[in-house]
């Protein structure tokens, strides 16, 4: 064989398919949003303000997170 060509052809993958949205897919963004949010506000009451009271923001913006975590892998 010259110019180190190889007898059979390289494997090329097939063009991927665009994935169809799944019926959650605004509501998991909201939560993820929603997430965002309080994560970010439930800092900085934690470190300007009371300890507690951040932790608690904070462990509630989690709510919303492990609730759209379930969405995403139940919706399988």
């Amino acid at each position: 064989m010259a110019n180190n060509e190889s007898p059979t052809p390289p494997h090329r993958r097939p063009l991927r398919q665009p994935k169809e949205r799944d019926k959650y897919f605004k509501l998991r963004n909201i939560l993820n949003i929603i997430f965002m949010v309080g994560a970010i506000v439930g800092c900085l009451v934690f470190y300007y303000s009371d300890h507690l009271t951040g932790t608690i923001v904070i462990m509630g913006a989690m709510a919303f997170k492990f609730v759209e975590c379930a969405l995403r892998i139940f919706n399988r």
